[in-house]
């Protein structure tokens, strides 16, 4: 908390590679984790399936990796800047809210001043996450992307994470439902 004018203001945190890893080991915050990804005070993201955009054309993208977020913990997403020089342009929005579980659909556009086409090849680094501290009472996600593009062995990995560590997070019985009723695909 910083003082400024009399007032208190909180602010955000970004969680340095430390403090990562030691999120990302108690509680699988990225799934599966792969060292090589880690960069600076944050993680890139790979995408799932290569894709080539032709110019103009619009995509949504899913991550190779799951993401959770805790309680405490809110995630901003910014795309690498060798995909933005090509003209590869991200849309939406850039956070990833506490509570959030499943992978990450990324809304894509191709605007290459060339109009030529832009190919991601499954693994290529894509995506930088961030994770910052929140303060305040938890507020998770509990929207219908919950669990999104996971298979059913990877949501009881975290069902049975969430039972054990967070399990006031969600009322009895809404994340079963939710992971029954979870976007399968695009």
């Amino acid at each position: 908390m910083v003082e400024l004018d009399g007032l208190l203001w909180l602010g955000l945190c970004i969680l340095g590679k430390d403090k990562l890893l030691t999120l990302i080991e108690e509680n699988k915050c990225i799934y599966p984790f792969d060292m090589a990804l880690l960069d600076g005070d944050g993680y890139i993201l790979t995408v799932k399936e290569e894709t080539t955009l032709n110019y103009l054309e619009h995509k949504n993208l899913i991550s190779y990796e799951i993401i959770f977020t805790p309680p405490n913990i809110v995630a901003h997403l910014t795309a690498k800047s060798k995909y933005g020089r090509m003209g590869l342009s991200f849309l939406n929005a850039a956070k990833v809210h506490s509570g959030f579980i499943g992978r990450l659909a990324l809304e894509l556009v191709n605007l290459n001043n060339n109009r030529a086409p832009i190919t991601i090849k499954r693994g290529d680094p894509l995506m930088h996450i961030e994770f910052m501290t929140r303060e305040g009472s938890p507020s998770p996600y509990t929207g219908d992307y919950l669990f999104q593009y996971m298979t059913d062995e990877e949501v009881s990995i975290y069902l049975d994470l969430i039972s054990k560590k967070f399990a006031e997070l969600f009322p009895p019985g809404f994340l079963e439902k939710r992971a029954k009723n979870r976007v399968m695909s695009l």
